[in-house]
């Protein structure tokens, strides 16, 4: 047993060396999409609660410089890993649920970047200091979509049947 044991270690460490990088990128883009959305979440309910207009900026553009390109990344990276792995195709659910995700919250973060583009162009305008109903509309999907990526960090990390 022993042996078999000995000589399965090698197999395993050469393997993740091919997949290692890919790995490294999309979880990468992941907690950065994640911790980017955590922000905007966080500083969109605060401007809802207290009519911050420098809150609803710091949401939006922490949605327009981190989540966005911790998306791209984080998708990039797991495309990567799908096709290195030969797992384009699969029918396992963990997998299934993260393309679910990333396919379903690419709509809500783009919905979420122009209905939160056009409240900080009020914003800037001057046309009201108080988040109007498209930072509420924003503050709603990006919750959402910070929701879905939980599960699908839940998914990821507990690989369900």
């Amino acid at each position: 047993m022993g042996v078999a044991l000995l000589t399965a270690i090698p197999l395993a460490a050469d393997r993740a060396d091919a997949w290692k990088l890919p790995l490294f990128v999309h979880v990468l883009g992941a907690l950065t999409l994640v911790g980017s959305l955590t922000i905007a979440t966080i500083a969109l309910i605060a401007a809802w609660r207290n009519g911050s207009a420098a809150l609803t900026k710091l949401g939006f553009m922490s949605l327009f410089y981190g989540a966005l390109p911790g998306y791209v990344v984080m998708r990039g990276g797991a495309q990567w890993v799908a096709h290195k792995e030969g797992w384009e195709d699969s029918d396992v659910s963990w997998i299934k649920i993260g393309f679910s995700v990333s396919d379903l919250g690419f709509v809500l973060l783009v919905v979420s970047l122009v209905i939160g583009g056009i409240a900080v162009r009020r914003i800037n305008r001057g046309e009201g200091g108080t988040p109007s109903i498209s930072a509420r509309i924003a503050t709603g999907l990006v919750s959402v979509f910070l929701i879905a990526c939980l599960v699908a960090v839940w998914a990821m990390s507990t690989k369900p049947v």
